[in-house]
């Protein structure tokens, strides 16, 4: 009698083992997506070591109970694409509420005011056919048929306002105390001579640490160059990045911020307050390097010059702001813990690294990212 139930029992656990190794091949057969054959193995652990006991499978697999009832009442196992995710499109859509006689009365109206705006065809058009129509009507059919006085014009002013939109404002960014949260940025234009010269500069917000290099072109690739650089000084430990909205800091520096996952923060059209701590040091710059006769056309020399200014201001100068500390003496009382640096590098380590950065870096290309010619990143 025992051993009759031992022989059920063996072949029922038996048919079940059969039942879902099936399933498992057909699963890859079909070549179902992972999350499909992810719910597959709920509905095996649900059988076999769940004890059917939906609430210890969804423990174990730590999704909600609900979730599991989803997907366990859709399971049909005659058809295992059951077990894939469908589509969340609504099954009723809008439709199109302009009539084919609206649109061609503000067609006709368009045409012959091409550069009226859609509230005073929506005027017009009420006086002469007596009707009500929204604003949103005359929009749309302007937008669908390209209605346009300079369609070309209308696309780029288009494109314009789409990437602004998509732009981090300064404002929405809540500070952290802590060095390398923020590097401002900015350009300075220089004139002498008939020549141009730009100079790039960055800041860190907090421990004041600067630095600057001048170029004979403003470009996105030397604001990426700037920018690889500046990442090389701070030792890969900056976070977010503040700058106006010059050209220099769109296409190749927006790709490298992406590369190197710097996020980037706007300031303000018209707005210079938006970056205060740059500026200032833009200012310092002016007075207390560039007016005292230190400018030279020749950027190699220009440079090297700079340079050794750039280390009296971050390891001599007393800054008031600091409480009368030095950027790097300030800095250093302040360790840095981001989420991927666990401690900041020791404070005699890290003076000579910056002042080794500063001297030999200023002339060469970085040792931890190349400038690819398209301006792209790439490792050295």
């Amino acid at each position: 009698m025992v051993f009759e139930q031992y022989r059920r029992r063996h072949a029922y656990l038996q048919s079940f083992f059969n039942k879902h190794a099936n399933w498992r091949k057909q699963v890859k057969l079909l070549k179902l997506s992972k999350t499909a054959r992810q719910r597959l193995e709920w509905i095996i652990f649900y059988d076999t070591k769940g004890e059917r006991n939906a609430s210890l499978t969804a423990r174990h697999f730590a999704i909600a109970p609900k979730t599991f009832y989803k997907w366990k009442n859709r399971f049909d196992e005659k058809n295992l694409r059951t077990l894939e995710s469908q589509s969340t499109a609504p099954k009723r859509t809008r439709q199109r509420e302009v009539t084919r006689t609206e649109e061609s009365r503000i067609v006709a109206l368009r045409k012959d005011h091409m550069v009226w705006g859609k509230m005073k065809l929506q005027r017009v058009y009420q006086n002469l056919y007596g009707e009500n129509i929204s604003s949103w009507k005359v929009q749309y059919t302007i937008s669908s048929r390209k209605l346009y006085p300079n369609p070309v014009k209308n696309e780029k002013l288009k494109q314009k306002r789409k990437r602004n939109q998509a732009k981090k404002r300064i404002t929405e960014l809540k500070k952290q105390p802590f060095p390398g949260f923020l590097i401002a940025l900015d350009a300075m234009v220089l004139y002498h001579n008939g020549m141009k010269r730009y100079i790039l500069t960055a800041i860190d917000t907090f421990g004041k640490i600067a630095f600057a290099r001048m170029y004979t072109t403003k470009s996105s690739r030397t604001a990426t160059d700037f920018l690889c650089r500046m990442f090389y000084l701070l030792d890969s430990s900056f976070l977010n990045a503040l700058h106006d909205n010059g050209s220099e800091f769109h296409k190749h520096f927006i790709e490298a911020c992406k590369q190197l996952e710097i996020e980037q923060y706007w300031s303000r059209v018209k707005t210079p307050t938006d970056n205060p701590v740059d500026e200032r040091f833009n200012g310092t710059l002016r007075r207390e390097f560039l007016q005292q006769g230190n400018f030279h056309a020749d950027p190699m020399v220009f440079n090297r010059i700079l340079t050794e200014w750039l280390i009296e201001y971050n390891f001599v100068r007393p800054h008031q702001t600091l409480g009368y500390d030095t950027p790097w003496e300030f800095t250093s009382r302040h360790p840095q813990v981001l989420p991927m640096y666990p401690s900041r590098t020791a404070p005699c380590k890290g003076r000579l690294f910056v002042v080794l950065s500063m001297y030999e870096y200023a002339e060469k290309s970085t040792r931890k990212f190349r400038i690819c010619p398209r301006g792209g990143l790439g490792k050295a």
